[in-house]
């Protein structure tokens, strides 16, 4: 499944289902497949994604070369990890535009 979030201040960000979630606890919402986020509740959806961004980094930045170097489980071809904070970074940016512009942000499948 994949989820579209989507604002008038910025371009669309689309995520698969897991992570979009995922995601979204973060910011304190209801893992949804449908929903939005206010202009009022914006602020405090940044400020819980920068933090699980800081703490992914700080994870990171504490494993071994080795443990960064191991492949995601069940992946094929040996693909790398992608981090909670590489996969937030695109909507941290888009909740930050909505944010400046005054704009909700929907997201939906």
């Amino acid at each position: 499944m994949i989820i579209t979030f989507k604002s008038a201040a910025a371009g669309d960000v689309i995520m698969f289902g897991d992570v979009a979630k995922r995601l979204l606890q973060t910011m304190g919402k209801e893992a949804a497949e449908q929903g939005i986020l206010t202009v009022e509740q914006l602020p405090a959806a940044i400020e819980r994604l920068k933090a699980a961004i800081a703490e992914d980094k700080a994870r990171i930045a504490a494993m071994t070369e080795e443990q960064r170097a191991q492949s995601e489980p069940g992946a094929t071809g040996g693909r790398l990890v992608v981090s909670l904070y590489q996969r937030a970074v695109p909507l941290l940016e888009l909740l930050e535009w909505a944010r400046k512009k005054g704009k909700p942000v929907v997201w939906g499948v």
